[in-house]
């Protein structure tokens, strides 16, 4: 015979489970989920700025103490995906903090987008810490004529 957990048990993080003989038994499953949530590391989200001009989107964030070739930008024609690291120095030791408030460690923030954009033609840019996005929207009324080939 199974026995079904209810609502309760499950947000307590209590198991019963049924033996042959029909006894049952609580097993705490607490500690093993917060061991497995400390083993991941937590992963910031980035804090963004988006705007539209006439003919671009623009997208700003704070990547301030992140090398460059520790930031990985991916775009699709609808979404944009920021993805990043910033390694904390260990030039002062834990004990020896007042405030520590920085956030140090892998982030990200993926975004969709209003309008689609032209791919090939975005640009990123970095200064001063900001880095900035500069996505080219489609024109969607923009035309082109076709010529006819004959063989």
């Amino acid at each position: 015979m199974k026995n079904k957990n209810g609502l309760f048990e499950k947000m307590k993080g209590i198991m019963t489970i049924g033996s042959r003989n029909t006894d049952t038994e609580e097993i705490e499953i607490e500690e093993v989920i917060e061991e497995s949530i400390m083993d991941e590391e937590e992963e910031g989200q980035l804090a963004v700025d988006m705007y539209q001009t006439p003919s671009d989107i623009v997208i700003k964030t704070m990547v301030a103490g992140v090398k460059p070739e520790d930031l990985d930008i991916s775009i699709t024609r609808d979404m944009v995906t920021i993805h990043g690291r910033r390694l904390e120095s260990s030039e002062v030791n834990e004990g020896d903090f007042f405030h520590k408030e920085l956030y140090w460690g892998s982030f990200s923030r993926t975004i969709v987008l209003p309008a689609e954009i032209e791919i090939e033609e975005a640009e990123a840019k970095e200064q001063h810490g900001l880095l900035i996005l500069t996505l080219p929207k489609i024109d969607k009324n923009r035309q082109s004529k076709l010529k006819v080939k004959t063989n």
